[in-house]
């Protein structure tokens, strides 16, 4: 919502500028890291991460939320296929849960794709987007969270916040965010800290194929949101391709 009077990257940057501070003061309860595996991970997580949140609030601002958010959760296709090359040994309705999620995100865009819609095509186009950015964020955040979940954040948010800062400096300004924005931006950053921290956690303590796919399961909650909220209805074909997406993400879990 705020993306819709405010520039994304200054709604991602703010955001994330607040959430480093939280970080920071929390630091000096983090255990010591047994080493320095998680500093490349962290770095690539803040950059991909930052580019598809832009990505995704841009989607969010153009379309509709009930089709942007289950085309991003195609994401977790990256860290389910890194799992697989790694080793792990997912159930085959897992598998066929990727086909099926993906089915079901191309009938959800297929009605903003046709036509004179300018203004829709951008919102699924940013949205695959982001599903790629937030696909790789994942999977740095998994192989960071090896030797440090929360220098892994840490170092995440280090990186995107400098990015934007030299951003703003080079264009002179914050994209017009105001004092009155803060408490939102606040709050938003937290969300986005705490659930990319719990995904570290996770990556933890069961398989990366498994605890990705759940952690895509956002959208859910994103639609439902948008249908109390603001009411939005889906054509028919969208809606089927909406939950087709979330039952790919359902047997990928079930598997």
């Amino acid at each position: 919502m705020l993306s819709r009077r405010l520039p994304s990257a200054a709604v991602v940057g703010v955001s994330q500028a607040c959430s480093l501070v939280l970080l920071l003061a929390v630091l000096p309860f983090v255990p010591a890291s047994a080493g320095w595996g998680w500093l490349g991970w962290s770095v690539l997580a803040g950059a991909a991460g930052s580019l598809a949140l832009v990505c995704f609030y841009r989607a969010l601002a153009f379309g509709t939320v009930g089709v942007v958010s289950p085309i991003s959760a195609l994401a977790v296709s990256i860290p389910v296929v890194a799992g697989l090359l790694a080793g792990e040994q997912p159930h085959t309705l897992q598998l066929a849960g990727i086909v099926v999620a993906f089915a079901g995100a191309v009938m959800a865009s297929g009605p903003e794709l046709r036509g004179e819609q300018p203004v829709k095509q951008q919102a699924v186009w940013f949205a695959l987007a982001a599903a790629v950015g937030f696909g790789v964020t994942m999977l740095a955040i998994a192989r960071g969270s090896a030797s440090s979940t929360m220098l892994t954040m840490v170092g995440m948010r280090s990186t995107s916040v400098i990015g934007f800062v030299v951003a703003a400096i080079v264009l002179r300004t914050v994209g017009g965010v105001a004092a009155s924005d803060l408490p939102k931006l606040v709050l938003l950053g937290l969300g986005d800290v705490s659930a990319n921290a719990l995904l570290g956690f996770a990556t933890t303590m069961d398989l990366l194929s498994v605890t990705a796919v759940l952690s895509a399961l956002y959208p859910v909650v994103t639609v439902g949101l948008a249908a109390v909220l603001l009411h939005e209805r889906l054509k028919p074909v969208q809606l089927a391709g909406v939950l087709l997406a979330f039952a790919g993400v359902a047997l990928i879990a079930a598997g």
